[in-house]
């Protein structure tokens, strides 16, 4: 086996060090940058739902300022803005580079997507069950809770699988820039020294980790999708019952 990678994938062979340290550098930026931006994506998703105008709690201006924050960060390039916060990420981690200075701009990059995503799968959430729960005494902790995040889960899990594939390649822009991982292997080991066995095998492991993600991604929308359907159909029975 060590002979056929060594005949086939000659340089990806010499570098194989190199290349392992940069999958681990990209896994790291995704699930640091990928956990705190689904985090706060998710924070200011709900507060754009219910605070916009017909919400649960609607607050114009603050609907209105957020809005134009995140419609600004998704409006500019993820390669501009790696650049134009260099100085807010060395003021934060003390560095502009590596993993550790590839994590600012990823958040930034991230979230806005991610927020509009949320604010997109909550709007499905039907007007009826929200004046079902009010109705019986929920506040507004418990309307999100209970009813938007609840029945939302599907589609909180199909765009979070969206979110988390754009992550990947932001992940790999961000190599490109000095941020280190498969995107910096690429170009400097593999396009820079024309050595086309490894940015073949860093297409493909990109392609093997974006299909894995949406394999996971899918099997769960659907398993949780089912759950709700059979639940409501026990529902229906019970009832008729």
């Amino acid at each position: 086996m060590e002979q056929l990678i060594k005949d086939f994938l000659p340089y990806v062979y010499a570098y194989r060090s190199r290349f392992f340290q940069s999958c681990e550098a990209t896994l790291q930026m995704f699930l640091i940058a990928g956990s705190i931006s689904f985090v706060l994506g998710l924070i200011f998703g709900v507060l754009l739902t219910i605070t916009k105008e017909g919400g649960i709690r609607p607050n114009r201006l603050f609907y209105h300022a957020v809005s134009i924050v995140i419609n600004a960060l998704r409006a500019i390039p993820f390669v501009i803005l790696l650049i134009f916060l260099i100085p807010l990420t060395r003021a934060l981690l003390s560095t502009a580079i590596g993993v550790k200075g590839a994590i600012v701009p990823l958040v930034f990059g991230t979230v806005p997507f991610f927020t509009r995503q949320v604010e997109a799968a909550l709007a499905n959430v039907h007007p009826g069950k929200l004046e079902a729960a009010r109705s019986m005494g929920s506040g507004t902790l418990g309307l999100i809770f209970r009813v938007y995040l609840h029945e939302a889960v599907p589609d909180l899990i199909r765009v979070t699988t969206i979110t988390a594939i754009s992550l990947i390649g932001l992940t790999t822009m961000a190599g490109a820039v000095g941020a280190g991982g498969i995107g910096s292997f690429a170009i400097n080991y593999g396009q820079n020294q024309q050595h086309q066995d490894i940015v073949n095998v860093c297409v493909a492991v990109l392609l093997v980790f974006v299909c894995v993600l949406q394999a996971i991604g899918s099997f769960l929308a659907a398993k949780t999708t089912n759950r709700k359907l059979f639940g409501r159909g026990q529902g229906r029975g019970g009832h008729d019952a």
